[in-house]
């Protein structure tokens, strides 16, 4: 049995000493400056698409009292986002095949479509209502892409200890945008039977001038998204010429595999419940806070004010968390049971005191604005950490495959919620319940679910 002689390359190690300065980032890997530009112009647009879709919610009463519009057509308006999302396996394919720039240019235009529909000046109400509906439905056209592509936009530019807070900055403005309508539409627009500060007593305001007011705030949101679509369509590129890990330049699946992998994979179906039950209800349920707080005497300008402080204090402790999550890598369960925890005792809380006349709980001003602000906090803060984790999960799917699932079914349970409202909106308090419920749920799902992170070990250990 001769032996024969090994060759030159047999005889080389496998295992070579590396560097220490090669340690730190792989030779082929670069971070550029302009990825912030990239960040700051996603997350306007998403800032844009979340104002515009709450634009009705805040202002239900004035709505009405202009245009004639009922408490079911309050909910349709919202609705309109969820149905944007009928065509999402459209929108992840030409995300995962034309890349970023083009998803997000017809997004960008989708908006600028609807909301140039619902600013166009009409004395016919008839005619007025139905391009708003229409503008509505343009702009949820926009979702699928504006919701599901901040983690894509994040590896694709940032390095890995940048990921989790490039995410919640991308896919927390939106609900920044939310929250601005909630300021921005009481204070600009006059509710009609508002009692001015230097008057005795409560007045009407004209439909005319609450027209005029509304008009103005169509106007407005008109003209800074043709200024954001002008910018994209100037300078947004797909992709930096050198990614920034070793993550970003790996080999994805194929668009049919990466579907039959995520329908096929329990754990995942797990978490992405966990994540979209509370997400969904939460997200129906207050676009229509205004609703859900007038049997508690709170005013439209009051419930803007509640619905604002719950939606920005959620996007500022989700970037925290998101920042946190990044100085300590593989504890994203934890955060996500700690924050599911608070949300269930907040909802909680929430429910039993706007059922006062039954719990006898004090229902005040400062316990509304708490528990409510509460909720948001919790609730809207686990987006970025989920996003992460889904994609940890079931690396290496592409990102924006897998949080456009998971963005659809968030977007399903909203739909569905904002439907049944159709049906039963003379009272509510079944929605606080459904909040409750959805809260614990999805408490039991992160429980139960065993999390690992593929992704980060393979940015950790093989780019070393």
């Amino acid at each position: 049995m001769g032996a024969v002689p090994s060759t030159e390359g047999e005889r080389e190690p496998l295992l070579v000493p590396v560097p220490p300065e090669a340690s730190i980032q792989p030779a082929y890997s670069r971070v550029y400056g302009r990825r912030w530009l990239v960040l700051a112009m996603f997350s306007l647009l998403a800032f844009m698409q979340g104002m515009v879709w709450n634009t009705w919610g805040p202002i239900q009463n004035s709505a009405r009292h202009a245009y004639g519009f009922e408490n079911t057509d309050i909910a349709v308006l919202v609705l309109w986002g969820p149905v944007g999302f009928a065509p999402w396996l459209l929108f992840m394919w030409l995300m995962d095949k034309k890349g970023l720039r083009v998803s997000l240019l017809l997004s960008a235009f989708f908006m600028v479509a609807g909301s140039a529909m619902r600013s166009v000046p009409l004395s016919n109400l008839q005619l007025k209502r139905w391009l708003i509906h229409g503008g509505q439905l343009l702009n949820g056209l926009a979702g699928p892409t504006i919701m599901s592509a901040g983690p894509l936009l994040s590896t694709t530019w940032f390095a890995p200890d940048q990921r989790a807070t490039a995410t919640a900055v991308a896919s927390l403005v939106s609900y920044l945008g939310a929250a601005a309508s909630f300021l921005i539409g009481p204070l600009v627009v006059p509710a009609p039977n508002e009692t001015l500060h230097a008057a005795s007593g409560a007045i009407d305001w004209p439909v005319g001038r609450i027209r005029d007011r509304i008009q103005l705030v169509l106007y407005g949101e008109f003209a800074m998204i043709a200024v954001l679509f002008a910018a994209v369509l100037l300078y947004f590129p797909s992709r930096p010429p050198v990614p920034p890990s070793v993550a970003a330049a790996s080999q994805r699946l194929s668009y049919r595999s990466s579907i039959c992998k995520l329908l096929s994979n329990l754990r995942f179906l797990m978490i992405a419940l966990a994540y979209s039950v509370p997400t969904g209800v939460v997200a129906g349920w207050s676009g229509v806070l205004d609703m859900i707080l007038t049997p508690a005497k709170v005013s439209q300008v009051d419930a803007g004010w509640i619905g604002f402080w719950s939606v920005l204090g959620g996007c500022v402790f989700g970037v925290a968390m998101a920042r946190f999550a990044d100085s300590i890598r593989g504890m994203l369960k934890l955060i996500l049971v700690l924050m599911m925890a608070g949300a269930s005792l907040a909802s909680t809380w929430f429910t039993l005191t706007c059922l006062t006349r039954l719990t006898h709980l004090p229902s005040t001003a400062a316990t509304l604005y708490t528990s409510c602000i509460l909720v948001g906090i919790f609730i809207n803060s686990s987006v970025p950490i989920f996003l992460e984790l889904f994609i940890e999960t079931v690396y290496p799917v592409p990102e924006g495959i897998t949080c456009g699932v998971v963005t659809f079914l968030s977007n399903l349970f909203t739909g569905l919620l904002l439907f049944f409202l159709t049906f039963y909106f003379k009272e509510l308090s079944w929605l606080n319940w459904c909040l409750t419920g959805s809260c614990l749920f999805s408490l039991l799902l992160i429980l139960l679910f065993r999390e690992s992170y593929d992704r980060l070990y393979l940015d950790v250990f093989v780019s070393v």
